[in-house]
């Protein structure tokens, strides 16, 4: 198997282990929540960028996208505006939680099970969004030094 197709393979085992990762995260709240829970498209957007982004810095030789220098610019370029989305949706979790409080979907539950789920809501909102702003910030200066070493060193 040559170096491409191993990392086409790599890439679509870390996209299924992403989706099963999303899936798992998001069946308690599924099965559990009231279907007006306005958080599914942020909390998962939270755990693809988080996953996504996280590998491609620490993993970034190894993927598709090592050695295509003119995606690793559009990626940087594409960045600013993904923080500002990132950003936007937590704040956007922190304002419904200060103003509506979890109970709004969560009240046809027993208290002790609100409380359970209320706290599992916000500690996966709260780590997976805080992880996809770090990994939003950390990714594009990574890029530069791989750019940096790809032009001057010949590796990634």
């Amino acid at each position: 198997m040559n170096k491409n197709n191993l990392s086409l393979v790599l890439e679509v085992v870390w996209w299924i282990f992403t989706l099963l990762l999303v899936v798992g995260v998001l069946y308690p709240i599924y099965t559990k929540a009231n279907a007006s829970y306005p958080f599914y498209t942020s909390t998962t957007l939270f755990i693809v960028v988080f996953v996504t982004f996280t590998r491609y810095i620490f993993l970034l030789k190894y993927t598709f996208l090592a050695h295509l220098e003119k995606l690793k610019l559009a990626i940087i370029l594409f960045s600013a505006i993904t923080i500002f989305l990132l950003i936007n949706e937590l704040n956007f979790f922190q304002t419904y939680l200060d103003e509506k409080g979890l109970g709004s979907f969560l009240s046809h539950l027993s208290l002790p099970a609100q409380d359970s789920l209320g706290a599992y809501i916000r500690n996966v909102m709260l780590f997976f969004g805080a992880g996809s702003i770090i990994a939003a910030i950390v990714l594009p200066l990574r890029l530069v030094v791989s750019i940096w070493l790809g032009r001057n060193r010949g590796r990634v």
